[in-house]
């Protein structure tokens, strides 16, 4: 607890650097974007460990919170600026600093035994490899199924983030500087918590296709993205983001239930890993060239047609994962269903003394 209490201590002490940018830079930038991907990553793939009949539920559930504080931060954060920057700081570090004690809730159900790790030769090569293959799972790549969902995803979120970045302004130029556009960002938080869980529902029942069901949230993103260039009044806008918002809430609440359905429990957290850092990339870039296009050309036009093209090519490519069989059960990178304790790479160990000389 005394850690703890010296990193809360810490993180609103960093409050004092708000007027240096190049800090920033490291502490908001690098520093909180590597701790979110750190407690991002587990609290999806811990579901699938205590959840497997209804895993598009609870990750709808886990990842409705967002949209929660989507909702609710464009009213408080106005009151807590009027304070200080420094404050405001120091209260969204407070807010992320509970992240601390509800990770504590985050353990395996048995002890995790190592696995068996193949055998290279006596070379530097070898020993290149064997280093290697203790950090990353290769097994996972020899997927075909998940290589082409992994290259698919990110692709297809090069323009997923313009309406985001871009709604408030864009609407601002449409329909006036007068315009209530914050609103337009809360209707999309709003959908998009309600998508999570309803779509998560939807997604548990046995005859459903949870890629499909991502290849549907991706064609309407795209074309809603693309028919906000013709929205040219308050509840054409607000009818748009709904619909943005529901089918974003699809595609986020299926990204962990669909890695478990690919690889496996066992390569899950790899795989929800190496894909949310791949789609990094163009979440953070596709914005930006959306930004560039607009100060070219001093219009929205072709930044939201080029933001509605990727989500639609992306649903169609991902159609070819159909056509590829799941590797048969034993083949590296096959999702093989084990009982609860083997999905956690552990023993069903009863008596006490073994369970901790086996966590020994």
């Amino acid at each position: 607890m005394r850690h703890i209490r010296d990193n809360i201590i810490w993180i609103f002490q960093c409050g004092c650097f708000v007027l240096q940018v190049e800090i920033l830079m490291i502490t908001y930038g690098l520093m909180f974007g590597g701790g979110a991907s750190l407690a991002y990553t587990p609290s999806l793939v811990i579901l699938g460990h205590y959840f497997q009949r209804w895993m598009g539920l609870v990750n709808g559930f886990v990842t409705a919170g967002s949209s929660v504080f989507t909702i609710a931060l464009p009213f408080i954060l106005p009151h807590v600026l009027d304070i200080g920057l420094q404050t405001t700081f120091q209260v969204l570090a407070g807010l992320n600093a509970f992240l601390m004690l509800a990770a504590l809730v985050f353990k395996p159900l048995m002890p995790i035994l190592p696995q068996a790790r193949p055998q290279y030769d006596n070379t530097c090569k070898g020993h290149c490899l064997s280093f290697w293959s203790r950090i990353i799972n290769f097994d996972i790549w020899l997927n075909k199924r998940y290589v082409i969902w992994t290259l698919c995803i990110p692709s297809a979120l090069f323009g997923y983030f313009v309406p985001y970045v871009h709604m408030v302004k864009y609407a601002k130029n449409v329909l006036g500087e007068d315009a209530n556009s914050q609103l337009l960002v809360q209707c999309m938080g709003i959908t998009s918590g309600l998508g999570r869980i309803f779509f998560g529902l939807i997604a548990d029942r046995p005859w459903v296709n949870r890629i499909i069901l991502q290849q549907i949230s991706f064609f309407c993103i795209g074309v809603l993205t693309m028919l906000l260039t013709a929205a040219n009044a308050m509840p054409f806008f607000i009818v748009i983001t709904l619909g943005m918002g529901l089918f974003d809430g699809c595609f986020i609440s299926l990204l962990g239930p669909i890695a478990f359905d690919i690889v496996g429990p066992v390569g899950a957290s790899q795989a929800i890993g190496c894909l949310l850092a791949m789609c990094s990339i163009p979440l953070t870039s596709g914005p930006a060239i959306a930004g560039a296009l607009y100060d070219h050309l001093q219009s929205y036009l072709i930044p939201f047609l080029c933001a509605g093209i990727p989500p639609i090519v992306g649903a169609f490519v991902l159609f070819s994962i159909s056509c590829i069989k799941q590797p048969p059960k034993g083949a590296p990178g096959s999702p093989v269903r084990e009982p609860t304790e083997k999905q956690n790479n552990a023993a069903a160990v009863e008596e006490p003394k073994e369970t901790h000389k086996l966590m020994s």
